[in-house]
């Protein structure tokens, strides 16, 4: 997790929201890629951290299809991101802070609980939750102020 913050923190110093995310290879040590979000900076609705990050590691392994790979990031994913990791066949997602308002995992729609829902990765929320929601915290205050 303390790569992903370090890309959230990427994010946030390119005044992107400040979501970071990694991919662990399925030896459980090789980081297959690492990416924060780049919607503003790349014009692109969908370059969330987690999609950057699945593209960069399918292409990495050529094959989307990351069979027993391991999604970080640091935010609970939205419904667009649950819906690429169950297509992509993550084995675990780990995340840290939940989102209320936008997450699909345990908030929201609980996209994985659904029946058409292809692949449901094990699922551990709430690591190093604290530190992603000050960040975030942070990010939308300083955006206020200006």
């Amino acid at each position: 997790m303390s790569r992903a913050l370090a890309q959230a923190q990427a994010g946030f110093a390119a005044n992107e929201v400040p979501v970071g995310a990694i991919v662990i290879a399925a030896d459980g040590k090789t980081v297959l890629a690492e990416a924060h979000n780049a919607p503003l900076g790349t014009c692109d609705p969908t370059a969330h951290a987690e999609i950057l990050a699945l593209r960069m590691a399918a292409e990495k392994l050529g094959n989307y299809r990351l069979t027993g790979c391991t999604l970080v990031v640091t935010l609970e994913p939205c419904t667009m991101c649950a819906g690429a990791i169950s297509h992509a066949r993550i084995a675990h997602l780990v995340y840290g802070a939940t989102d209320a308002k936008g997450g699909a995992i345990q908030s929201g729609v609980q996209f994985f609980e659904q029946a058409s829902c292809h692949h449901q990765p094990q699922v551990t929320s709430r690591v190093m939750a604290e530190p992603a929601s000050q960040l975030l915290r942070q990010f939308f205050l300083d955006r206020r102020k200006k």
